[in-house]
């Protein structure tokens, strides 16, 4: 039977999956109050949920998850009930370039928000990860299982993998109810445009190239992230504690066929393509097998890959003005995002 959770902190919000998940529970779990903590870095746009601002139900605190006064004040005067924390650095190339800021807000980040969440009693703690902390796989490897060993290769993953670990510390330490989600990568609305699907989508648009790793052979397993945020709350609400599950689309593609597949949707020529030194430590391939979740949390991924594509074209379309700002740099000058507690 599910578990009720009524007050809940998410972190990260305002960013590409969170910003999906808020919208999610307010709308499909009207007993549900939610409090956004997140940082505004420059991934963090309060655009993505400005329509929340008069919601009773929402409240913004602008504020960094390894802030650890700043947090234990927040979870002090709470109440929460549980806690889904997206909040981190995410970007594979911008980690090659500096990865302080992601050990800081992938590992600090997730150690100071496990204490206060301790400290506070809050019942549930889940933890949202990736599949790039499993490593890569060959052209044939099964597909990552909850069990393959963690092996990254970036500065990324092996930050997440360290988060990971330490989820699972707080778990068999401190008897915390926790858990973890590991999906494959995810596309859809509101994501910002430095990732591969919306920044081919958006340049293709203005008649920019769409730089292409390598060979583009890469392959990718794709879920939409409304499929992920389902995932997400029904690990919130059924997963077993301690236990790790994975969300996939099990929709395998080569990065040059999804560059092809947008500029056809799009109305472009492929000659947009422009091939580009890859990046180092790539990935091949990314597979997930998420068997038990479907098996354990009456989950499975409902959109095709095709047709959750061809939506998200035609909402870049219609939101050119939400991409400009991003673009331009503007909606970082924005404050709003629901109402402001103390924190």
């Amino acid at each position: 039977m599910a578990s009720s959770y009524k007050r809940i902190l998410v972190t990260g919000g305002c960013g590409f999956i969170g910003s999906n998940f808020v919208r999610m529970q307010l709308a499909e779990h009207p007993e549900v109050e939610l409090t956004n903590l997140d940082a505004l870095t420059y991934a963090g746009n309060p655009d993505n949920l400005a329509d929340l601002v008069d919601e009773p139900r929402y409240s913004f605190v602008k504020g960094d998850v390894a802030d650890r006064a700043l947090v234990g004040r927040l979870f002090e005067k709470g109440g929460f009930d549980a806690v889904v924390h997206f909040a981190a650095e995410s970007h594979v190339d911008r980690s090659i370039a500096d990865a302080s800021p992601f050990l800081k807000t992938n590992v600090v980040g997730t150690q100071t928000l496990l204490d206060a969440a301790r400290l506070a009693g809050v019942r549930r703690f889940v933890h949202v990860s990736t599949d790039e902390v499993y490593g890569t796989l060959g052209p044939v490897d099964p597909a990552f299982t909850e069990e393959t060993p963690l092996a990254p290769n970036s500065p990324y993953s092996a930050s997440k993998a360290g988060s990971d670990l330490l989820v699972r510390a707080a778990f068999h330490t401190h008897g915390q109810n926790v858990v973890v989600t590991r999906c494959s990568n995810n596309y859809g609305p509101y994501q910002f445009p430095e990732k591969l699907i919306p920044l081919f989508i958006t340049n293709a648009l203005a008649d920019l190239p769409v730089p292409v790793y390598g060979d583009g052979m890469q392959v990718r397993d794709w879920i939409h992230v409304l499929d992920h945020c389902r995932g997400v709350d029904a690990a919130l609400r059924r997963g077993e504690a301690g236990h790790v599950y994975n969300f996939g689309g099990r929709s395998e593609r080569f990065n040059l066929d999804v560059t092809r597949a947008v500029l056809r949707l799009v109305g472009k020529p492929e000659s947009l393509i422009k091939y580009v030194t890859d990046r180092p430590g790539h990935d091949r391939r990314y597979a997930v097998d998420c068997s038990k979740a479907e098996r354990q949390l009456d989950w499975k991924p409902t959109t095709t890959f095709e047709h959750g594509l061809a939506e998200t074209v035609a909402w870049y379309k219609a939101n050119a003005s939400w991409v400009e700002r991003v673009k331009s740099g503007a909606y970082r000058e924005a404050s709003r995002g629901g109402r402001r507690k103390a924190g």
